[in-house]
């Protein structure tokens, strides 16, 4: 039984969250409306690259084919490893298979994985809040996308957010040096493109499995911090603007139930009625049967609200 003084202190708590996120949003300081060279460089060498993968000449089945497995393999790496296992750690894993989801997960060129985490966690903790990195009262696509491309002050505390990680040797190189992990990719793409000779050849092969999967990733994933938050439905009562969308669940693996996941940040299932649709969860289910997953949380039907 929750006792008088802590449902005391949770209803004050609410209060205070939802005063925060109804208050008028201030103008942001000028650090955070100078745009970042590097950041915002890399996303436009990105996109226009990926526009030039639809082509005609660089279409091939083999190039589709490519997209679609490393499509799976970087959504799976963000959404079962860096996402649930790693920021909110929902169930217990081998340390090599951790390893290996954090390093797909890294394949996403989201930042590293010390960064992603951090951020993830600030972001619930602040969801909506004038201090909230992709505060969605900001705008639509200031969550969407706008707030990565300048000064990012919740990344002053990231000792705070992912001290657990910064502790790790393999977390710090990965967080160093995520962007290395697509030099493989790229050879062996190019090699494989030439070699076969498909239509196209090998550019067009890492045209299609580099940037224009890396395009539709980002904005896939950017779409759980602005679409979620303005289009769908709430089991949950939430002190946000956190909702449930089926199309963002479809396409993010079930990242999409955005509403149940911030009523419950710590269960491994985030579709929680028969109808919500969870892919990421039927990869946790199929993990727990090989005995790669354990101590899996998850939240009850009874948990959401009639």
């Amino acid at each position: 039984m929750i006792s008088t003084d802590k449902a005391s202190s949770a209803i004050s708590r609410d209060l205070r969250l939802r005063a925060g996120m109804s208050a008028p949003r201030e103008r942001l300081p000028s650090s955070q409306r100078r745009f970042r060279a590097g950041t915002t460089s890399f996303m436009l060498i990105m996109h226009v690259a990926a526009t030039f993968a639809l082509l005609p000449r660089f279409w091939s089945w083999q190039g589709l084919a490519a997209f679609g497995f490393l499509y799976w393999i970087t959504v799976l790496g963000v959404t079962l490893g860096l996402h649930r296992l790693v920021a909110h750690r929902s169930f217990e894993a081998p340390r090599w298979v951790e390893r290996v989801l954090v390093v797909m997960g890294s394949l996403a060129c989201q930042s590293g994985p010390i960064e992603w985490v951090a951020l993830h966690r600030h972001h619930h903790k602040f969801s909506d809040q004038p201090n909230d990195h992709h505060d969605a009262k900001r705008g639509f696509w200031w969550s969407h996308s706008e707030w990565m491309l300048h000064e990012i002050p919740a990344l002053r505390h990231s000792h705070r957010f992912a001290g657990d990680l910064i502790s790790d040797p393999f977390f710090r190189w990965l967080d160093h040096w995520f962007l290395l992990l697509q030099i493989p990719l790229v050879l062996a793409l190019y090699w494989y493109g030439e070699l076969a000779n498909i239509h196209g050849g090998g550019a067009g092969l890492v045209l299609w499995a580099i940037p224009l999967r890396l395009v539709v990733v980002y904005h896939v994933t950017w779409l759980v911090n602005s679409a979620t938050h303005t289009f769908g439905y709430r089991n949950f009562d939430c002190p946000d603007l956190s909702r449930n969308c089926w199309w963002v669940a479809l396409l993010s693996f079930g990242e999409g139930w955005h509403n149940n996941h911030h009523a419950h940040p710590m269960s491994a299932r985030h579709g929680l009625r028969w109808f919500e649709f969870d892919i990421t969860w039927q990869h946790i289910k199929f993990l727990r049967r090989l005995g790669w997953a354990r101590q899996v949380r998850q939240a009850r039907y009874s948990q959401v609200d009639s």
